[in-house]
């Protein structure tokens, strides 16, 4: 444990930070997995609900520095395909 109480301090904002960090993508994987399971069954218009969901939810994780954008433009990019195919 670090002695310096303003790197006591940073340790306790990285773990809130993680935390944080760590609910966003989560919340992404389940709207993808949902996303997914709407196409399979063939549920258009609920996949393009939960697609423009998803692709806010990613838009905002980048622009927080929680996920990088080349990850985001890929992931975008594969769902639009699953869901234009």
């Amino acid at each position: 444990m670090a002695n310096i109480k303003s790197s006591q301090k940073r340790i306790e904002v990285a773990k809130r930070n993680n935390l944080r960090n760590k609910s966003r993508k989560s919340e992404i994987k389940t709207y993808i997995k949902k996303f997914e399971a709407a196409v399979e069954a063939g549920n258009l218009e609920e996949a393009r609900e939960i697609f423009k969901v998803v692709d806010k939810k990613l838009k905002q994780a980048e622009s927080k520095n929680v996920i990088h954008k080349n990850r985001v433009a890929a992931t975008t990019s594969k769902l639009a395909k699953k869901l234009n195919a």
